[in-house]
């Protein structure tokens, strides 16, 4: 509770009056024995007890009414945001989440959560007597003075955004401001918690905790939670594109918020340079993965447009963009000796029937005079690189590249390459095979197909293997625990480590109902380095102009805040489309530990608003709850101070007895 004329607290004082009056009262009296007296104090003793208690509960009453009515013309306010204690504050700091998340609306109410924390917020301002308010956006990441909190909703910096949000950066960035102010401030954080927006693994909060406890102001932080039912919701994403020379593959996605409650179908909206058609697609559960050929005329080059579904909950994430370029061929490279493993790793970088693929074996002593600029995937069959050759590998993997390494069918060295080496060959015991068991069936290149359909990774059957070691991510293990495929992000590139090769004196890999399907994904992924110029997301670098380029939308959406709204937009000469974070379609909420992790030693406070978006208030008046208990504690003396009732005097007549007849 906190109080906006805490000035006439002073009066509390005024409430010890009625004690004192009544001491003084006592003083004025003497007490004079006197014997007749003494007859009626043995008689009123038994109810001297209870005259004095009712003495006592009478300056009670009075002595609360006097305080209950200073504390009344002290204007107090109890806020879910605010601390206990009395005095003003003078400067409020408000980080605003504009992520695209932020524009579901709560299942109780029609407002989204970014505009019903606006309300809240400006509500709360105004009972706190409108202190200074400073913004701090999730958006641009700067920190603008608000003149009135009643502009809060107009102004373009709270506007809705299809961007995430970076909590440390927004918390370091009210850090720095509040270094160079004064007077007594607070942080309050508004937030739906989302866990992707608040990395709570990340080391800049060390940073901030430092930072906070290092300020003068010692300022309170208060964070406000939009967590709770929000409405039903699809949200719709691109996950990838690539260009074939007669068509669009789009890479699609839709997911649920609510728990399945049957088959959904939605009309899905397509729009091709400005040439519009529409189709029904069936979600039949939580989430549906599923691609999208669109026809291309073969003599157009670029080109872009959209695909959407109807409106819901979220209005932010119903609409992808794409954009896309000349078509080219996919070019796969094989670093290994001539031999059967070099075969069947050709053969399935460019299978007979995909003309557009094609795949060169080289020499290990061959590969830093190639040209790899470009080329999509790179076999490695040979001992791991280093020296000039890392280097190159390494480049190639920082722009996009793909690189699978296999043990080399010769005895390898020991060598490392980014932190990842092979374990000593082993060959299983006489007899018996190692069997792949286990396999991540939604991630990697053995996922299942978008129609379910899994791979038959199972038959791989090997004699001989090499473990790799390093860190990175198993995908595939043996069935004794061993990893069989790991992932290792490098930049904008991954390096995969494949435990066997196809050569029969190692496994039947070259059976192709592994091989194939491993090569042919990774190759896709690898491709989109090239598409990769024409696919964004907002907030990212490269999104952004450069100096002297001019950035224009050029899709049928009409915009007022460009520069963090998706859309197709070209940015100098180059078509790009750009869409939200994938990772704004995350529900996963920051847990309280995690939150009390990140915000240790700030004694921060934690106003769940879950269920509560119908309520618009932030803070509540409470003068006057103190002016009816000065009126119940009046009633309470008066009642007090009431003459006792008098019991009925029952009189009792002497018979009068006449002289006897």
């Amino acid at each position: 509770m906190t109080f906006l004329s805490p000035f006439l607290l002073w009066f509390l004082v005024a409430a010890s009056i009625p004690v004192l009056i009544h001491l003084l009262n006592k003083r004025r009296h003497k007490t004079v024995q006197w014997a007749a007296m003494q007859f009626l104090l043995k008689a009123t003793r038994e109810s001297r007890g209870k005259k004095k208690l009712r003495h006592i509960l009478i300056l009670t009453c009075r002595a609360l009414g006097i305080a209950a009515l200073v504390i009344a013309a002290s204007r107090p306010v109890v806020s879910g945001l605010l601390g206990w204690g009395a005095g003003s504050i003078d400067t409020v700091i408000l980080v605003l989440d504009r992520s695209a998340s932020m524009e579901l609306r709560a299942n109780d109410g029609q407002a989204a959560k970014r505009d019903l924390v606006l309300q809240k917020v400006r509500d709360a301002m105004e009972d706190l007597g409108n202190p200074r308010l400073i913004l701090i956006d999730s958006a641009t990441g700067k920190a603008q003075e608000i003149p009135s909190p009643d502009v809060l909703a107009e102004i373009s910096a709270t506007a809705p955004t299809d961007s995430s949000a970076d909590f440390p950066a927004l918390m370091s960035a009210a850090v720095e401001y509040l270094s160079t102010s004064s007077g007594r401030a607070e942080i309050w954080l508004a937030s739906d918690l989302q866990s992707s927006n608040w990395y709570p693994e990340d080391d800049r909060w060390a940073a901030v905790r430092a930072g906070l406890q290092a300020l003068p102001q010692s300022p309170s932080v208060r964070v406000l939670s939009l967590t709770g039912n929000t409405a039903p919701n699809v949200a719709f994403r691109l996950l990838g594109s690539r260009r074939t020379t007669e068509a669009l593959v789009l890479d699609l996605e839709l997911l649920r918020s609510e728990e399945s409650r049957g088959a959904l179908s939605l009309p899905l909206s397509i729009s091709l340079n400005g040439a519009r058609s529409s189709e029904t697609v069936n979600l039949p559960a939580q989430s549906l993965r599923f691609q999208k050929r669109i026809p291309i005329p073969e003599s157009k080059d670029t080109g872009y447009g959209w695909l959407s579904i109807p409106a819901d909950g979220n209005s932010r994430d119903n609409t992808v963009f794409f954009a896309f370029g000349p078509a080219r061929p996919l070019k796969s490279l094989i670093v290994s000796s001539a031999g059967e493993a070099a075969g069947y790793l050709s053969l399935s970088a460019a299978p007979p029937g995909f003309e557009k693929q094609t795949a060169e074996i080289i020499d290990p002593a061959r590969f830093a005079a190639t040209a790899i600029t470009d080329v999509s995937m790179i076999f490695w069959a040979a001992p791991l690189p280093d020296g000039k050759n890392a280097d190159i590998l390494a480049n190639f993997l920082s722009s996009g590249g793909q690189v699978v390494c296999l043990p080399a069918a010769e005895s390898g060295t020991s060598r490392e390459f980014l932190g990842m080496k092979w374990e000593p060959t082993t060959l299983a015991k006489a007899g018996k095979f190692y069997i792949l068991q286990d396999w991540n069936k939604t991630d990697g290149p053995l996922r299942d197909g978008l129609d379910g359909t899994p791979i038959p990774a199972e038959r791989l059957r090997a004699i001989k293997r090499a473990i790799p070691a390093g860190d990175a991510t198993p995908l595939a293990r043996w069935e004794d625990g061993e990893a069989f495929l790991t992932r290792k992000i490098v930049d904008r590139g991954t390096l995969w480590f494949l435990g066997s090769i196809p050569d029969y004196t190692w496994s039947n890999l070259g059976d192709a109902d592994v091989l194939l399907p491993v090569s042919q994904r990774i190759l896709a992924q690898g491709a989109s380095r090239f598409d990769s110029s024409f696919l964004d997301t907002v907030g990212s670098p490269s999104a952004k102009p450069q100096a002297g380029e001019a950035r224009s939308r050029v899709d049928d959406f009409s915009t007022s805040n460009s520069l963090h709204e998706a859309g197709v937009f070209r940015i100098g000469n180059h078509l790009t489309a750009i869409n939200r974070p994938l990772e704004e379609d995350d529900l996963q909420i920051i847990s309280k530990d995690s939150l009390d992790t990140v915000l240790e030693g700030t004694n921060y406070r934690l106003l769940d608003q879950a269920g509560k978006s119908g309520d618009p208030s932030l803070s509540t008046d409470m003068w006057r709850f103190f002016l009816i208990a000065v009126l119940f504690f009046l009633i309470g003396e008066a009642i007090l101070c009431l003459p006792k009732k008098q019991k009925a005097q029952v009189q009792v007549t002497k018979p009068t007895f006449g002289p006897a007849s």
